[in-house]
């Protein structure tokens, strides 16, 4: 399951609370997290010979399924509703005319390599040097875990303002791909960028997802500058910054079904920045074959399931929840209800969770299992 690093002292903060190891251990468990193990910036930083800062850190282990958690913002997001300090945030897609939307116009090329792209846009973002270095810690970490390396999904973030829309994502011979990639100062064919980051640490392990295709995918705005070179590495040109006021994110992808919710944990993880908290501006992504779909789909939907069917698949006793009087439970049509299990599907009540997301149903076993075994 994956680890997510977080400062001790910001977590508290973002807590309303400050806690000793074994409170907070024992919250982790009771929610179905678990506090791995406790170090220091200044720790971390010997090995490399240089100086931490001595920040205490939290090593958090999270729920395979639960890419919500894998940031500072939705843990403590999650525990404050688990604790009762607030209600589950109403995230909402702006009101805009689709006129007015943001178009993102596909080529039918991209169905050889890369066939889904997603996007959205965060509008009067506000980043301290602390959620800015959470911001890309997030994206590594979704690369890391639901998008399998960026075979499934790769994530393109870009500062709006030094683009110009309408955008396009094409795909295209390399030999005919040039721009500058981010962290670089000389413009690269997309082919010699192959070789020159055949020695890079990071990137080399992503190159075979394309370097065999006769054509990569590309995103391109009006004017034809390169946002990205998916999976590889965006352009220099749109980098993100901490001055960056308005956010357009897009995710390419082969699992449009991941990739959905990628889109989904990238918006609304840093939506908690906007002036406008909570809200996303959807973008209009239209097809070569004319089909046009809005995302982000932020739907809230309910989901039936036979208690039998869980019970037989997990072994764990389950009872259907008959109470309509406890606290951050949405008023919905009853659900199963996992007791004393700490994982998260729709509302968390104590130590119950409301089973409602068919992701949820779909890694419930692994859930109870992490929460119940690994995670106490």
């Amino acid at each position: 399951m994956p680890t997510v690093s977080i400062g001790r002292d910001r977590l508290f903060e973002a807590l309303g609370k400050t806690y000793t190891e074994e409170e907070f251990k024992e919250l982790c468990s009771r929610f179905g997290i678990k506090l791995d193990d406790v170090t220091s910036e200044k720790e971390k930083h010997l090995d490399k010979g240089a100086k931490g800062n001595g920040e205490i850190i939290y090593k958090i282990i999270v729920p395979d399924h639960r890419s919500d958690l894998l940031c500072l913002e939705g843990i403590a997001q999650a525990l404050r509703i688990f604790n009762g300090q607030q209600e589950i945030p109403t995230y909402k897609v702006a009101n805009i005319s689709t006129k007015s939307m943001i178009k993102m116009h596909v080529k039918q090329e991209t169905c050889s390599v890369r066939p889904y792209v997603l996007c959205a846009v965060l509008r009067d973002v506000t980043f301290d040097t602390a959620s800015y270095n959470s911001f890309i810690d997030l994206q590594d970490k979704l690369h890391e875990n639901i998008c399998r390396q960026r075979t499934l999904v790769a994530i393109g973030t870009h500062d709006l303002d030094t683009l110009h829309g309408p955008f396009t994502y094409e795909a295209l011979p390399p030999s005919s791909i040039n721009f500058v990639p981010l962290k670089q100062e000389k413009n690269f064919r997309a082919d010699e960028l192959m070789e020159f980051y055949k020695s890079d640490l990071k990137l080399e392990k992503f190159l075979h997802i394309i370097e065999n295709s006769p054509v990569f995918p590309v995103l391109y705005d009006s004017t034809r500058t390169v946002l990205s070179l998916p999976p590889i590495i965006n352009g220099a040109h749109s980098a993100i910054k901490l001055e960056t006021k308005n956010v357009f994110i897009e995710c390419t992808a082969t699992d449009l079904s991941k990739a959905k919710i990628v889109l989904n944990v990238m918006a609304k993880m840093l939506s908690e920045y906007c002036e406008r908290k909570f809200e996303i501006e959807p973008v209009e992504v239209i097809y070569c074959d004319g089909k046009s779909y809005i995302y982000p789909d932020l739907s809230v939907y309910n989901m039936g399931v036979s208690l039998s069917n869980i019970t037989g698949a997990i072994g764990v006793p389950l009872v259907v929840d008959e109470e309509r009087s406890r606290p951050n439970v949405p008023q919905d049509p009853p659900a199963v209800l996992v007791e004393n299990v700490g994982v998260v599907g729709g509302a968390v009540v104590g130590g119950a969770t409301r089973v409602h997301n068919p992701q949820d149903l779909e890694y419930l076993q692994d859930s109870v299992s992490g929460a119940v075994g690994g995670a106490t």
